[in-house]
């Protein structure tokens, strides 16, 4: 998006396209130096062209990093807390013919919002798009945690597919209406409601880099006998399990995981890149022969989901729950609401296996706080998804009696042989060691 003017601490105000960061040189010469402060975006717009009686109108960020608050025609109407994810705010009542929108960006230190410590650069700045959105006033709900209006959990039973499709809704509505289309656009399987099953006989599976099958479902809502919104999402249909003397299976087989681990930034761009450098790094990453991504340690850009999906690669998302515990309820409520966040606007994606609630975060010790917190993610990320394992990487150095170390499905070491100390050739017994004592888990080098 072009247009913006942007005004540093200093107060100096230049124009700036979108995506943009303010720390694209600084935060990437090796130090912990790069400015972390308050900055403001400035924008003008016409007021959108839409039916005032039957729409209504939405900002929608993808990625502001990290807390902000939005200001529009002098009034502030929004504020989100958490760099990664999206988040939506309605505008309809406060359109004028011509309108400013300020946004208050903010990456200073705190104490209420993750991440605060760790070996990545926080980016500041609205790094992802910023999109205007018209819809009927009955339309699936924007405001739901971001999420796209719809959930849709995939499972096989034999040789068959199964889909439990639900629709958050805002609005009188008559009807949901569903459609799930394979690869050539024709239709498999149809249902109605706001929460559906449907099935799909003999179906196509999602397996792997062989062969990441994607279906289309298409939801339609109907008031008054006309379709007044309609969402779209890929799916795939597959099974996976970790064994603990075996590892991964996928669609009932053996799949040994080879991955790399990725951030969202480019030399001199910081995070905001566009979809050409996603591209390239998911170039490189299929080139260097990884069938599995760590996407480390936050929420990534749909579009990148979007890419593992195509591609086959299994995925690894997390939190950015990292290294530096705080212990106050607003920190500890800001974990819990980055996770809904993840879970609901990426849940749809099949190449998502596994639920990250955590990273070293036992650095600085343990306690009654920091437990009470993994166990507080562990049980949310089931409740809200069942179907998939959830993980966390310890540091190397955690205790083997830590009971950090019983809480999540799959439990993954960060070990830096080869790196920061020792050679790589002392993994295997340091990861034999581990094996032998806690034989009932399965465990993963992250």
């Amino acid at each position: 998006m072009t247009g913006w003017l942007f005004t540093s601490p200093d107060g100096k105000t230049k124009p700036v396209d979108l995506p943009h960061t303010w720390n694209g040189k600084d935060g990437q010469d090796g130090g912990n130096d790069y400015m972390r402060d308050q900055c403001t975006y400035q924008k003008t717009f016409a007021k959108p062209a839409f039916e005032a009686q039957t729409e209504c109108v939405y900002l929608e960020f993808a990625g502001v990093n990290a807390s902000c608050r939005v200001c529009l025609n002098g009034k502030e109407i929004a504020t989100h807390d958490g760099g990664y994810s999206t988040f939506r705010v309605e505008i309809t009542e406060q359109l004028q013919g011509e309108n400013e929108l300020v946004l208050y960006v903010d990456n200073k230190a705190g104490d209420k919002v993750y991440p605060q410590r760790a070996d990545f650069t926080f980016y500041g700045g609205i790094y992802r798009d910023v999109t205007i959105l018209t819809v009927s006033r009955s339309h699936f709900d924007l405001d739901y945690f971001g999420g796209p209006g719809i959930r849709l959990t995939p499972k096989v039973e034999e040789t068959d597919g199964v889909l439990i499709a639900e629709a958050y809704v805002t609005g009188a509505c008559d009807s949901v209406r569903w459609s799930v289309l394979d690869h050539t656009g024709v239709a498999v399987a149809h249902g109605e409601g706001t929460t559906c099953r449907m099935e799909i006989p003999e179906v196509h599976l999602w397996d792997g880099t062989l062969d990441p099958y994607l279906y289309t479902v298409c939801a339609e809502l109907f008031c008054d006998g006309k379709v007044t919104d309609c969402v779209e999402q890929k799916i795939g249909f597959r099974s996976y399990r970790f064994d603990p003397k075996q590892g991964f299976f996928l669609n009932g087989r053996s799949y040994p995981l080879h991955g790399v681990s990725r951030h969202q930034d480019w030399k001199e761009l910081g995070n905001a890149i566009t979809k050409e450098h996603h591209d390239k790094d998911m170039e490189l990453i299929r080139e260097v022969g990884a069938n599995s991504i760590r996407l480390a340690h936050y929420q990534h850009a749909q579009y990148f989901y979007d890419l593992c999906d195509e591609a086959g690669v299994v995925v690894w998302a997390e939190i950015p729950f990292i290294s530096r515990f705080m212990p106050g309820k607003e920190a500890h409520d800001d974990t819990i609401s980055q996770m809904r966040e993840l879970i609901l606007q990426s849940g749809n994606h099949p190449s998502i296996c596994f639920w990250g609630i955590s990273n070293e975060i036992t650095m600085k010790g343990e306690s009654e706080a920091l437990l009470q917190n993994l166990n507080d993610l562990q049980e949310l990320c089931h409740a809200m998804d069942p179907t998939r394992l959830t993980t966390m990487a310890q540091i190397g150095a955690v205790s083997l009696n830590s009971p950090t170390n019983t809480i999540t499905d799959v439990l993954a070491y960060n070990i830096y042989l080869g790196w920061y100390v020792g050679k790589t050739e002392d993994c295997a017994d340091w990861l034999d060691e581990r094996k032998h004592a806690q034989p009932q888990r399965a465990l993963a080098l992250s």
